[in-house]
């Protein structure tokens, strides 16, 4: 089983108009809302690729009483552990351009979270983690929480030899890796706001110097990159795929996360992590799937060998 963390879980709303005109009043042609926020996201592509997953972080208010009922509907496959709080659970809003296919995104800050909420999910997390055959903590904190909490979880994870992927940016990132968890995924923009290097295999091997097991930087529509202590690989997409890239880094790490508790080698875990991908840009709703896509682009994915780790 597999155990997903959401700190700062939302309900994501996708609006679909036919034109996005500035300062001007739209009419949607389509409403979707739906369970998000990072960890979620990864649960749910985990579940449709036949892995059983747990998903925890916080929940709280009328949109986290929608957001839990939503995933019980859509998503029964996942099991529900998340802790309830008094402060309300966010939103984001998707604006997709049907014109174009672009996308534009607006996220809600997260609820405060008291310390004895705080303290109430800590002990949570440490009885869910018997059983657990890896660890996704992903996203932001919401406010309330301490900027060190992924790496006091991925220490507590690490006790009990249970595998940790770590998916977040910024201060929680730095720490977070100094806490040696077994994979990153940070973007390119994070590599970089970490390392100061904008070149991502120099950045890459740099994380990896402060302590990450491994590295899996996913670089938008150049795929994603590899540095692991088993060699080090890139893997590209078809072709660049215009959609809604909304989730596709969190079915990345699915991708990942399931490939590895396959035991399949890092050249593999890429190729489906990628495709992964790019079929999520591809899918009407933001942070899905298009299985069709996910099967068309599988063998079409190019990973390759590249010298050093």
């Amino acid at each position: 089983m597999i155990l997903t963390v959401t700190l700062n879980a939302a309900l994501d709303l996708t609006y679909r108009v036919p034109r996005l005109r500035p300062h001007t009043t739209h009419r949607v042609t389509e409403a979707v809302e739906r369970p998000g926020g990072k960890g979620l996201n990864v649960a749910r592509v985990l579940a449709r690729l036949g892995h059983a997953t747990t998903v925890t972080g916080f929940a709280g208010g009328p949109t986290g009483d929608i957001l839990r009922r939503l995933l019980a509907d859509t998503a029964p496959a996942l099991t529900d552990a998340l802790v309830p709080v008094t402060g309300p659970t966010r939103r984001t809003v998707a604006v997709v351009d049907a014109a174009t296919g672009d996308t534009t995104q607006l996220n809600e800050p997260g609820p405060q979270i008291t310390p004895a909420e705080w303290s109430a999910f800590t002990a949570r997390y440490a009885r869910l983690l018997d059983g657990v055959g890896a660890v996704a903590l992903c996203g932001s904190l919401p406010p309330g929480v301490p900027v060190g909490a992924y790496a006091h979880l991925i220490r507590q994870a690490r006790t009990r030899r249970i595998p940790v992927l770590l998916d977040t940016d910024g201060e929680p990132l730095r720490r977070g890796i100094a806490a040696r968890p077994d994979a990153v995924t940070p973007n390119a923009v994070e590599l970089a706001a970490l390392t100061g290097s904008t070149e991502p295999l120099r950045a890459a091997l740099d994380v990896r110097r402060r302590g990450a097991h491994a590295v899996a930087a996913t670089l938008g529509p150049d795929g994603m990159l590899a540095v692991t202590p088993d060699g080090t690989w890139r893997a590209v997409p078809p072709s660049r795929v215009k959609g809604n890239p909304t989730g596709a880094g969190d079915s990345a790490v699915a991708g990942l996360l399931s490939a590895w508790l396959e035991d399949l080698p890092w050249p593999d875990r890429l190729t489906r992590a990628v495709a992964l991908s790019a079929a999520t840009v591809r899918a009407a709703t933001a942070g899905e799937y298009d299985e069709g896509a996910y099967e068309a682009a599988l063998p079409l994915v190019k990973t390759v060998p590249l010298g050093g780790s």
